[in-house]
């Protein structure tokens, strides 16, 4: 049997970057390059619903479920198996999202939506969580296309999202790292692969 592989988080803000960098890391390791919400039939269609304006003003609750039904799905049909084919999984976007965002941005309590990811995941983390870092400021300054419905919260929810990214990376920073996002793709590219290779080198990362 081959050895299980690796599961690796981009997280980020709005305008982070983080879907240029997941693309870039997935490319440079190999590795297979999914997102949340989506990744699935399923996923991609629930992602259309929770970022389409049309159904604002939508439960913060109704949100937080509907997440966690795709990454469930998402997680059965296609991270679980190729994880246990060996092969390294990039994920733009998974359990620190709906921490930060569901949690911190929204406010749901945080112990509930920690032990609604745990059942959603079946207690799946994952190994490294690289957290692409830039002020709210310069991620709205970087939108080129009309807002979706979760661009379109208020600044106060984007600072709460992402102290509530910068919390969960310092409460845990064997597994998470944090990486300045402000500078050009290219240069971000080079820090996050410099990064997650000595992580994965020493093992400090958490097994899958």
């Amino acid at each position: 049997m081959a050895a299980p592989g690796r599961l690796i988080a981009i997280e980020g803000g709005e305008g982070a970057g983080k879907s240029t960098q997941a693309a870039r890391l997935a490319a440079l390791l190999g590795a297979e390059l999914t997102r949340e919400p989506g990744g699935t039939p399923l996923g991609e269609e629930v992602r259309r619903l929770l970022l389409d304006p049309v159904f604002a003003p939508l439960g913060d609750r109704t949100e937080l479920m509907l997440m966690l039904a795709a990454r469930a799905q998402h997680l059965a049909e296609r991270i679980e198996p190729a994880l246990s084919a060996g092969r390294t999984v990039v994920v733009d976007r998974f359990q620190g999202s709906t921490l930060a965002y569901q949690g911190y941005g929204r406010g749901l309590p945080l112990e509930e939506v920690r032990l609604a990811c745990r059942l959603a995941a079946g207690g799946r983390d994952a190994d490294l969580n690289v957290l692409v870092d830039v002020p709210v400021a310069l991620g709205t300054s970087r939108r080129t296309a009309a807002p979706d419905r979760i661009e379109a919260a208020d600044g106060g929810f984007h600072e709460r999202v992402r102290r509530g990214f910068l919390a969960e990376a310092g409460a845990d920073p064997q597994h998470w790292l944090v990486v300045d996002g402000s500078g050009p793709p290219g240069q971000v590219a080079k820090v996050i692969a410099a990064g997650v290779r000595h992580r994965l080198e020493r093992g400090a990362a958490r097994l899958s």
